[in-house]
């Protein structure tokens, strides 16, 4: 029988694959769910723009406390001496990022139009 948690698995990574894809974002899933095949750690699962590595996790529910609050950009939380960790909704993430890149684009073209009048 197959595994219903490795199924669901999957079926989220490919989910967000076609999410970032819709977006007109470049990404692509790790072939059993294994970054080794993408030349990263076995952790990773799902590769955005051949550099942002991200690990996909679905559970049924999330503990209320991990959900950002819609009042709020983002949430921090730590363990006792640990590192910080922040959480965002991913639409929020995906907006972000599409803008960091067309910020990188600006910044190339610019570089390359300086370029031509040397």
């Amino acid at each position: 029988m197959p595994n219903k948690n490795k199924q669901k698995g999957i079926r989220f990574e490919r989910k967000m694959v076609n999410y970032l894809e819709h977006r007109g974002i470049n990404s692509r899933r790790a072939w059993g769910s294994n970054g080794r095949s993408l030349g990263w750690h076995e952790e990773v699962d799902v590769l955005v723009d051949e550099q942002i590595r991200i690990q996909a996790k679905s559970r049924k529910k999330l503990p209320d406390y991990l959900k950002p609050s819609e009042e709020v950009d983002l949430q921090v939380f730590q363990e006792d001496r640990g590192q910080m960790y922040a959480m965002i909704r991913f639409d929020d993430w995906i907006e972000d990022y599409l803008l960091l890149k067309s910020k990188e684009n600006e910044i190339q073209e610019l570089k390359a139009k300086l370029e031509l009048t040397k």
